[in-house]
């Protein structure tokens, strides 16, 4: 059947697009290139709106014939088309008519969901990790267990840019899993393009933090709390909590998610929140050669590695080490530091939410689980490399009143006593030491979580 639509927005000879109209939805774009498959052609739609397009083709831009109707599910969809061995010229056009949005997204066509939830909620620990000092950092709450439909759940709103104000940004813009599940830019980007204050801090493992609070200057008592706080950002995300229940809810695919993890389906901030929560408590880093070496007293590791690992836990015997605020095999403290970055702190940390002067310097202190991927370093992301993050251990702590037991010579003085002069202590690594130190940082990485396509986005994009 052919049909006349003055609403397409380009056509296309082949692998060539030429924009010819702009009757289209704000932002979004339509583009023909060639594929990496010869004979095809790659069409690919940017609609931040997710809207509904008709795809149809034509040889003399006068008939036109339809190939597809979709409506783009994240922001972004792409089609092949072969290249007809009869040697004429074929012309594409996506046409985005406001009268013809009744294409809705069901779980099946949006996402690349199995028929039964992923397992999220049993992760096979192994035994170095179920001990009770490591039992006992888990801030998972009694009254947000991680289910495989919640944490399903989550892991759909964490990839879904509907979560910002423009469609442009989702959680994982900023938290990316090839990175840890964080950002390699030093500050992120927030949806109308300003920069976040302070550099996104990796997710791997952080189900594991005795003291349960989030963000660098732990200003979130709860993930719960944190989740929700980048989506109302200014910078970051820019929506308000009622505005996402309601786009949310008019998503027929989100309607039987909720149902399927919370028995109802009612979209609420709070839903939102323990989802998102779950998702993120089930990114846990349990299989790299430090996993593997446990059992086995590191016999996998090389010299250098042997090397690292002794001068990273110290000589024993109460000695401050790396270890001290890197403890247990999550490589995460119990406590806050301040670890000698500058003096005095252009970004006082926790004494900026609490006002108190003792508090200036002070941060959390992430685990070091899969810190190779998590560049750049520190809160700042001051410090591009490992390598570099070394150097300023060894060389470059300065001395601050805040400074941390571990980096200062003697203990800071007790209540009540007259403030002494602080001496930082730093390492002073040789090369070799350095290097060994940074091999034994790398044992940490574990892959197999950044890969698993259970953290990986969920929605279908097309071809």
């Amino acid at each position: 059947m052919q049909r006349q639509k003055p609403s397409y927005i380009a056509v296309g000879i082949l692998a060539t697009c030429a924009t010819i109209a702009a009757q289209i939805p704000a932002s979004s774009s339509f583009k023909l290139r060639p594929a990496s498959t010869a004979g095809v052609v790659s069409m690919e739609l940017t609609d931040p709106g997710n809207h509904t397009w008709q795809v149809e083709r034509s040889t003399d831009l006068i008939h036109w014939f339809p190939v597809t109707t979709t409506k783009v599910p994240n922001g972004r969809y792409g089609y092949l088309f072969p290249i007809e061995p009869d040697g004429r010229s074929y012309f594409y056009r996506a046409g985005y008519d406001a009268d013809q949005q009744n294409v809705t997204s069901t779980v099946a066509s949006a996402l690349g969901l199995g028929a039964a939830a992923a397992n999220f909620s049993i992760i096979p620990l192994p035994s170095h990790l179920t001990v009770p000092i490591i039992t006992g950092q888990n801030n998972t709450p009694v009254t947000n267990p991680t289910t495989d439909p919640g944490a399903e759940l989550g892991r759909v709103l964490f990839y879904d840019k509907r979560l910002s104000l423009n469609q442009t940004v989702s959680c994982s813009s900023c938290h990316q899993a090839a990175h840890g599940f964080s950002d390699p830019a030093r500050l992120s980007v927030g949806f109308e393009g300003g920069h976040t204050p302070r550099n996104s801090m990796g997710l791997t493992s952080a189900r594991y933090y005795p003291r349960a609070r989030f963000f660098w200057d732990e200003r979130s008592a709860t993930l719960e709390d944190q989740v929700l706080q980048p989506i109302q950002n200014s910078v970051e995300m820019g929506m308000t909590l009622p505005a996402l229940n309601a786009r949310l809810a008019a998503e027929p695919f989100y309607q039987d998610l909720f149902n399927r993890a919370f028995g109802s389906q009612q979209v609420t901030s709070e839903r939102i929140s323990r989802a998102l929560a779950q998702f993120v408590r089930s990114i846990v880093s349990y299989r790299s050669k430090y996993d593997l070496g446990v059992p086995l007293n590191f016999s996998n590791f090389t010299a250098q590695e042997q090397q690292g690992r002794q001068i990273f836990n110290g000589p024993g015997g109460g000695a401050p080490s790396c270890a001290s605020c890197h403890g247990t095999d999550n490589f995460v403290p119990n406590n806050v530091f301040n670890n000698g970055l500058e003096n005095p702190y252009v970004d006082k940390g926790i004494g900026d939410v609490t006002g108190l002067p003792q508090d200036e310097g002070l941060f959390k202190v992430p685990s070091l689980r899969n810190i190779e991927l998590t560049a750049p370093y520190m809160h700042d992301g001051r410090f591009a490399t490992l390598e570099q993050v070394v150097e300023f251990y060894s060389t470059g702590v300065v001395a601050h009143p805040n400074l941390s037991g571990p980096l200062r010579e003697g203990p800071p003085p007790g209540p009540g006593q007259p403030p002494q002069p602080v001496v930082p202590r730093r390492l002073n690594l040789s090369t070799a030491q350095k290097a060994a130190l940074v091999a034994f940082l790398k044992t940490l990485t574990d892959r197999t979580v950044t890969t698993d396509p259970k953290f990986q986005d969920p929605f279908k994009y097309g071809q």
